[in-house]
């Protein structure tokens, strides 16, 4: 008998083998199978090939006792087609390590939950978790927004309580691993074990029981970063996004995809409810709310009737004597009686290192990095200029073209770094700390500062976007925002949305416990758009002006994107090759093909880019004709062609 038998490798079929011993095998069973001199793991997928191509077939030599539900397989197929990702790389991520299917007797245990919380609902609360409850138990999508300390983590915990009663598993996906930990304590309080954690970070043995045992259905709540999505759940009953307009939920390398909407394919495929949590939602969902394809509810005040921080903006114009001093004197005497009350301050600056730029006083050069077309930044933790696009590290050595000496380098702009440096300075008493992705190498050093910061034991923390993302500090209440001038990148069409999302998050963070709480925006352009956007905080008019302007330039959510960029060696060459893409493409009806053009960043990792972009109706589903065109098109061995669905980063 044949069967189709996907394997975990670049192949965007199954090939067809005979069952040999085995008798019936159904869909998503694991296998053993020939495959050239070796054996290799697949799984028994739902249609067969076609082709004219005669083949000696090979019979199926191992059955694993394993199985994967025929609901993930119709997944794969649906993930595959929606992202033009070949079908074995993606069945690749549910099958992870080989070691996941051998035999163990390794549990996880996740004890009985606790009858009675600590946690009790206000009313607001009550009003939106009962509406959630109307919604029912089978497919929906349900914004659930809520201003920043509202108490939307209790309300989802609430439901996924009901769901664990009543014998399903819940995922609960996170945009930072770094949030992992505070949310684990968060749920431990709440229901009295510890959830099942996923996440790159976690190791390979923790990674292999918690798969075997949500594949039997024993582990009941996983907490995880996007690639948690890819777990073979047996019952799964719930899905929550939480902080859903985050764009670390877009996977920009490998197989691109965006998790969020991934979660809400897979819930629609599981015929479960999908809840997405934000305080400022994404366009994209806002407008689906708005056009009644997803249910909302919505807490809009703070829990226990705590108010926002208050604002105030300083003018870096008017009292700026050193050019190298980033701290204004009058945001200085604001904090001062903060730290005085022993309640913590954050100077939030989203710039990594010490200074973004290293230039020669006497030649003028940069320091550039010899892979990318971007300048180094400069390190004082490492003493070195640094990439953040490829990680190449060098000494701040070069020859200067006016003296024939060594350059005598100046550093230009802020970073975290730098920041830090002259707050010990001023404060040479306070404990100040970076919270930041370069000082956080590890989950123990993570979890360690973590810690300090609850219990008050650091006076200063100094961070950058990571620091917005969710964390809660209960004696955070003055918060500065070193460099207020929101310059949006030309070509990222969501800068301003992000930015509005962004320090909404951030300003979010203070008075979580206080009457009396503070964001300070230090600026050079006290009457920017954003900047008014965000102090008068209507939040909804925002999203109104947003989705006009969107939908007068036929941009999403009112059209849908498709990027299409080549990766070559030689400009010219990715450049003309990216010209024969566009010209096989163009025979597609009703959709614009705009480029090529090069990258705004031309090149990166020694390869330069150059960029397509498919602009097409809401109604028009092109993957299959171009996923078709893609595979006819001869493309240079010297070329790598990508594509990125919905793409987000434009750079």
């Amino acid at each position: 008998m044949k069967v189709p038998v996907l394997i975990p490798r670049i192949f965007d079929h199954p090939h067809t083998y005979l069952s040999g011993k085995f008798n019936k095998l159904k869909p998503g069973t694991i296998v053993t199978v020939p495959f050239g001199k070796e054996k290799e793991i697949g799984v028994v997928w739902d249609e067969e090939e076609e082709t004219k191509r005669k083949f000696k077939l090979k019979n199926i030599l191992e059955k694993n006792r394993i199985s994967l539900d025929k609901k993930l397989i119709k997944f794969i197929n649906w993930f595959s087609l929606y992202n033009l990702a070949p079908k074995g790389m993606v069945l690749k991520m549910f099958l992870g390590d080989k070691s996941y299917l051998k035999k163990s007797s390794d549990k996880f245990d996740q004890i009985r939950m606790k009858n009675q919380s600590k946690f009790n609902l206000n009313n607001e609360q009550k009003k939106c978790l009962n509406q959630i409850n109307g919604f029912g138990n089978k497919f929906n999508v349900t914004l659930l927004q809520g201003i920043t300390g509202s108490g939307k983590t209790i309300v989802y915990f609430e439901k996924i309580k009901e769901k664990i009663l009543k014998n399903k598993q819940v995922l609960v996906l996170l945009p930072e691993i770094f949030l992992t930990n505070q949310f684990n304590q968060r749920f431990e309080d709440f229901f009295g074990f510890k959830p099942a954690i996923w996440h790159s970070k976690i190791t390979k043995k923790n990674r292999r029981i918690i798969w075997q045992n949500i594949n039997s259905g024993k582990i009941k709540l996983v907490l995880g970063a996007r690639s948690s999505l890819f777990l073979p759940f047996k019952n799964l009953g719930f899905i929550v996004v939480d902080e859903e307009h985050d764009s670390s939920y877009k996977q920009d390398e490998g197989i691109r995809y965006n998790a969020r909407d991934m979660a809400i394919s897979r819930a629609s495929i599981e015929n479960i409810p999908v809840l997405l949590s934000t305080s400022i939602p994404s366009l994209e969902t806002y407008n689906n709310v708005i056009n009644g394809k997803y249910n909302f509810a919505k807490l809009e005040k703070r829990y226990k009737d705590f108010s926002l921080p208050n604002t105030e903006v300083v003018n870096l114009s008017l009292n700026r004597k050193n050019k190298n001093i980033w701290i204004d004197i009058k945001t200085l005497n604001l904090v001062k009686k903060y730290l005085k009350k022993n309640q913590q301050v954050l100077f939030f600056l989203n710039r990594r290192g010490y200074a973004p730029f290293i230039i020669c006083r006497a030649c003028g050069q940069k320091l550039e990095c010899p892979n990318c077309s971007v300048y180094l930044t400069y390190h004082k933790k490492l003493n070195k200029g640094m990439c953040h696009h490829c990680g190449y590290k060098t000494e701040i050595k070069k020859e200067c073209k006016k003296t024939n000496l060594t350059c005598e380098f100046q550093m230009y702009g802020p970073g975290v770094e730098k920041i830090f440096s002259e707050l010990k300075t001023i404060f040479p008493e306070k404990q100040i700390k970076i919270l930041s992705s370069d000082f956080l190498s590890n989950k123990k050093e993570a979890g360690s500062l973590l810690e300090d910061i609850e219990k008050n034991k650091v006076n200063i923390l100094v961070g950058t976007q990571l620091i917005s993302k969710g964390f809660n500090f209960p004696n955070l209440n003055c918060i500065v925002v070193v460099d207020a001038d929101f310059s949006g990148m030309g070509f990222d069409l969501r800068s301003n949305e992000k930015n509005i999302q962004l320090y909404n998050q951030l300003s979010g963070r203070a008075g979580r416990f206080s009457k009396d709480s503070l964001i300070i925006y230090q600026t050079f352009d006290p009457s920017g758009n954003t900047l008014k956007n965000l102090i008068e905080n209507n939040q909804e008019k925002f999203l109104d002006e947003e989705r006009q302007l969107r939908k007068k330039r036929k941009l999403p959510p009112f059209t849908r994107l498709i990027a299409i960029i080549i990766y070559s060696v030689n400009e010219r060459e990715g450049f003309l090759e990216a010209q024969k893409v566009k010209n096989n493409l163009s025979i597609i009806k009703n959709i614009d093909i705009l480029g090529p053009v090069i990258s705004p960043i031309p090149k990166i990792k020694s390869k330069y880019r150059t960029r397509l972009l498919l602009r097409f109706d809401n109604g028009i589903f092109v993957q299959k004709v171009l996923s078709k065109l893609l595979k006819k098109i001869n493309i240079s061995k010297k070329i790598k062609l990508t594509v990125d669905v919905d793409p987000l980063n434009f750079s």
